[in-house]
């Protein structure tokens, strides 16, 4: 058997990253691509490796000299005008070699698992091509396969259907051809084409006459959860980087992102903290159904979106700000924020990030559990000099929470201290009784002028994209200074219409926080199986766990990130637990939490 590279294109997308190097010359973490494939090519026993070059081909050349003597026959092809021509015409240079033996055809823009040759070369059927179910990053040839994995369609760029997605695979671009195949059938229809149609096209659309005109024996093999990915720009760069990254630089490249973690889309991201069960179907198909209009139409601005929101949560216009995401808010509130604040640690740090480190007042529980009462807050900042006390309820990461007897208690000692109280009670919907543990309501914020509640949009109803939050408080001169303070269209026409439309879907909500406790409490129970953690009690949407032994929490994180594409946060850098082994984990859906379940279960 031989190998064919492709490697002629110029990698226009790829910018100063090819400017004097054609794209096989790119690093991915250190190693350059030609390189890595090269070695994987190596350990095959195959009879030679042709590459086709064309772009910066005396580079690669002269690159690649002699140093795979002895492990790689290694023969060039040059396409002369690979600024004139596709992918076909490189291919046809070399038709006489494919001819002669069986072949891998592989493009040289790829990364992936050492595993997807063995998968190709040890499968019996002499002509298969390599496939990955559809993913919103693919781009490029699809195909359609039958039950028995023949492939009964490619399907181009122009004829793609985005109702058809479920059915669709991406072609990974490595092929096999027996040489009887490519002297029948695909040698043949390649001189075909190129005389009807000239050079300008893809190798892929002989596959597709030979698929539609003929019984082509040509078979898929999926390729399941084995990485790979292809390399066309400056993006892919880094998301290739990220997933082939080894341990702590894998769990850097992914803390560093701060979310966008759809574009890993097999990796189970328990980091991120959202409802699973909301927003309902029936929901999202409305939001579909007005794309068009919200996506070309300007949203409104502060006056009608804090209507909105007053709406959204039954509280006074004038009381309350939207921000885009809670994110915004804070910041707006801590820049306006003076004097000493009381800070409970650990918590969720974009609020003390925001302040200056000499006004933080902080207190930490002295227990293994990290829970606290009003009554512990009270002895403990009695006397103090604040000007506001934080209050995250529940918290982060802990899941410690004040039930409203204890928060009654806390608003009028912070009233009889003048002391503002800052409530964020983003996770409050996940509480046992959520319906009654709310500060939202305007007989409570009239009453309390001093009382000022932050609540994420993201988190409990499950829109984290949107970017909603608000603000509350019946001070309303401290609502006119944030809104002031935040853009008049902080918030897009999609997060307006999702808070316009909700009003129809609260009693799916309600019902969706009910399906969520049910589940935390059946997720708990595994939990307390898994024998080397302690899990702290909850009432967010999440879990605090304390690893007692066999892990650290940074051995855990990776080990699950390597080995199970599962991402949990390690609370090693919260203030407060540093060096305690510590990590949180959100509560999923049942199949994902089982999922997990089952790795902590191996690890054991």
């Amino acid at each position: 058997m031989q190998a064919i590279i492709l490697a002629a294109g110029m990698g226009r997308r790829l910018g100063e990253k090819t400017r004097e190097n054609t794209k096989c010359m790119v690093e991915v973490n250190g190693v350059k691509l030609i390189d890595r494939l090269l070695g994987q090519l190596s350990q095959l026993g195959l009879s030679r490796v042709i590459i086709v070059v064309g772009y910066q081909g005396q580079r690669l050349v002269d690159y690649i000299g002699h140093r795979y003597d002895g492990k790689l026959r290694i023969e060039y092809a040059e396409n002369p005008i690979y600024d004139r021509t596709n992918n076909i015409y490189s291919l046809s240079l070399v038709k006489e070699q494919m001819q002669e033996d069986d072949t891998l055809l592989i493009e040289s823009d790829l990364i992936f698992s050492d595993r997807l040759f063995s998968m190709i070369i040890d499968n019996p059927y002499p002509n298969l091509a390599l496939v990955a179910k559809y993913e919103t990053w693919m781009d490029g040839t699809m195909v359609r396969i039958d039950q028995e994995n023949n492939i009964v369609n490619f399907v181009p760029k122009q004829a793609f259907k985005y109702e058809d997605v479920d059915y669709y695979y991406k072609t990974v671009n490595i092929y096999k051809f027996s040489r009887e195949f490519s002297r029948q059938k695909y040698v043949p229809f390649l001189e075909a084409y190129c005389h009807a149609l000239g050079n300008n096209e893809y190798y892929e659309q002989v596959l597709r006459v030979i698929t539609l005109l003929d019984n082509a024996e040509l078979k898929a093999v999926p390729i399941g959860s084995e990485k790979w990915y292809e390399i066309d720009d400056i993006q892919d760069l880094d998301i290739a980087e990220t997933i082939f990254a080894e341990d702590d630089e894998m769990l850097r490249r992914f803390n560093y992102r701060y979310g966008g973690h759809w574009r890993f889309p097999k990796m189970l991201d328990y980091c991120y903290l959202v409802n699973p069960y909301f927003p309902t179907k029936r929901m999202k198909d409305e939001l579909r159904y007005n794309f068009d209009t919200l996506l070309t139409e300007y949203p409104s601005g502060m006056l009608v979106n804090s209507l909105l929101a007053g709406k959204y949560f039954g509280i006074r216009q004038d009381y309350v700000v939207v921000g885009n995401g809670a994110a915004e808010l804070i910041k707006s509130l801590m820049e306006l924020t003076t004097g000493r604040i009381g800070v409970i640690y650990p918590t969720f740090e974009e609020y003390p990030h925001r302040l200056c480190q000499e006004n933080i007042v902080a207190y930490q529980p002295d227990n293994r559990d990290l829970k606290y009462t009003a009554d512990d807050l009270i002895d403990y900042f009695t006397g103090k000099d604040i000007e506001s006390l934080l209050l995250i309820n529940p918290d982060n990461p802990s899941g410690n929470f004040i039930g409203m007897e204890g928060l009654q208690k806390l608003i009028a000692w912070s009233r009889e201290q003048q002391v503002t109280l800052i409530v964020d009670e983003s996770f409050v919907d996940f509480s046992d009784d959520f319906e009654n543990n709310t500060l939202l309501c305007n007989e409570t914020l009239e009453s309390n002028p001093h009382l000022v509640v932050m609540k994420s949009i993201s988190k409990s109803y499950g829109v984290p994209g949107l970017r909603l939050g608000i603000l509350a408080s019946s001070d309303v001169e401290l609502i006119r200074r944030i809104k002031k303070d935040v853009a008049i269209w902080n918030i897009n026409s999609f997060a307006e219409f999702y808070m316009q439309i909700f009003g129809k879907y609260e009693n799916d909500y309600k019902k969706a926080c009910r399906k969520f406790i049910s589940e935390r409490r059946r997720f708990e129970l595994l939990l307390h199986e898994i024998p080397y953690i302690k899990v702290l009690p909850t009432q967010a949407n999440f879990f605090c766990i304390e690893l007692t032994g066999k892990y650290t929490s940074a051995e855990l994180t990776k080990l699950l990130l390597a080995r199970y594409n599962i991402m949990v946060k390690d609370c090693d850098s919260k203030n407060g637990l540093k060096g305690r082994n510590f990590v949180r984990i959100s509560v999923r859906s049942t199949e994902d939490n089982n999922q997990l379940i089952q790795a902590l279960k191996e690890l054991a």
